[in-house]
């Protein structure tokens, strides 16, 4: 098994293995703070998924090969049953990865999102960022000023930002593989195979200001995790980690006690 194959990560503490996956756009360090604090009680993962974060770049995205790279990262470490927590497009490879593998997922967290289609809806998100030409956006003032045209929310563009590094002396990159996530941007709503189900105790967790989970995606949550519950954390839109870290982090450790 080639190393470079791997999911990237980062790992901390010691215990029952907890598996962090990153939304769309992120990466493992999103997570940094919220997994110093799980390694005081558990084996913190914090994981970057293909095309993000420092793992590899491939041409094929979508969730069947999400799973596959989660259940190599699994096979290569060694780990027997692990919990999960997936924030959005993460939340749907735990989900689909808690299906296809219920034996190797002891209990799952699925952060602001539910089994069901979502249509795709980054498409100013990527027009902005395929608008960069890093030979003339040669700083992150100028990429951000290049981005704001498209994208008026700051948080939103400091949050891809982020993935702005120094490839090499004076060449500025995005750590995420663009192109992939570009032509394969529909694969990111996909829903939930029909009639699939995990047994365990699984904790859905949404935004009190997000509409990623309603009442009317009850149902279907039951439906694929009959042994689910939904908490709502206050005072958060869609990256409640980081908008009520306090209440997020005390709800997964109350759910993993």
């Amino acid at each position: 098994m080639t190393n470079n194959l791997i999911l990237h990560s980062t790992i901390k503490g010691e215990g029952i293995p907890l598996l962090i996956l990153h939304g769309y756009f992120g990466m493992s360090d999103n997570w940094k703070t919220l997994g110093n604090q799980f390694s005081e009680a558990f084996q913190a993962h914090l994981i970057d998924q293909r095309n993000h974060g420092r793992s590899f770049h491939e041409d094929e995205f979508n969730y069947e090969v999400l799973v596959e790279d989660l259940y190599r990262y699994i096979q290569f470490y060694k780990l027997e049953k692990v919990y999960i927590i997936g924030h959005s497009m993460g939340g749907k490879t735990a989900m689909l990865f808690a299906v296809t593998y219920p034996d190797l997922v002891k209990k799952l967290i699925i952060v602001d999102i539910s089994p069901r289609e979502y249509q795709p809806h980054h498409n100013a998100i990527l027009a902005g960022l395929n608008s960069i030409d890093f030979s003339v956006d040669n700083s992150r003032g100028k990429v951000d000023k290049k981005l704001a045209g498209l994208i008026p929310e700051l948080g939103v563009r400091q949050f891809l930002l982020k993935n702005v590094y120094w490839k090499e002396k004076g060449q500025l990159a995005f750590r995420f593989n663009l192109e992939s996530l570009t032509k394969n941007n529909a694969e990111v709503g996909e829903a939930l195979p029909s009639f699939t189900v995990y047994e365990n105790d699984t904790l859905f967790l949404k935004g009190e200001k997000s509409d990623y989970i309603t009442e009317n995606e009850e149902a279907i949550i039951e439906a694929h995790f009959p042994s689910s519950k939904i908490i709502e954390i206050k005072n958060a839109g869609h990256w409640l980690h980081a908008e009520n870290a306090k209440q997020f982090y005390s709800e997964v450790c109350k759910f993993l006690k």
